[in-house]
């Protein structure tokens, strides 16, 4: 699934060791799945751990914990360290991360809605720095789905989810009845509005 070197494996440790005792990394990619993605580490303490939600791949000394919705997005993703004249870099490559790509798990209705979601909703949701994806569809046709970025915590969000997203999706196909955010929407200075 995700390869790491042993440098960067001895990068993280050392890195690791300046943090409080646990924590560990979390590997996520904002905009999956479209020409926008990008991937990223962060640290991650065990309040940010959703033990249903979340995969965990151990290592001798920590652990990378990412969210299963993001697997197919991180195959074959590679950890390694770049040593140049501006010093030492962590990079996390993952041919993956743009493409929208059917998994066996989803259906074909969903994989529809996640590339609606990618051409139609997202461009419009970048403009203000946020994105969308779907995260699955119930056996009720309820379409569940996560904001990110300037998304989460926008006062606005009600709106772009009942007019923005599920009017649109409830249009588009008619298999979908109605749409559920799961996102722990928290204000901050990431928040468009």
């Amino acid at each position: 699934m995700i390869t790491i070197s042993n440098l960067a494996e001895k990068y993280i440790i050392k890195l690791l060791s300046k943090k409080k005792t646990k924590t560990h990394i979390r590997i996520f990619v904002n905009s999956p799945g479209t020409m926008y993605a990008e991937c990223g580490m962060a640290y991650c303490d065990h309040q940010d751990i959703d033990n249903i939600n979340d995969k965990v791949i151990s290592f001798s000394k920590f652990n990378i914990y990412i969210s299963k919705s993001m697997l197919p997005f991180l195959k074959n993703a590679i950890i390694d360290i770049i040593e140049n004249d501006l010093g030492t870099q962590i990079t996390l490559k993952a041919p993956y991360a743009k493409i929208l790509k059917k998994s066996k798990k989803f259906s074909q209705l969903e994989f529809n809605v996640k590339r609606f979601l990618s051409t139609k909703i997202n461009p419009k949701l970048l403009l203000h720095g946020g994105s969308v994806i779907l995260i699955g569809i119930s056996s009720t046709g309820i379409a569940v789905i996560k904001f990110s970025g300037g998304c989460n915590g926008c006062s606005m969000i009600d709106q772009t989810l009942k007019i923005g997203i599920e009017k649109r999706l409830t249009k588009h196909f008619p298999e979908i009845s109605g749409v559920s955010d799961i996102t722990n929407h928290i204000s901050g200075k990431h928040s468009y509005y």
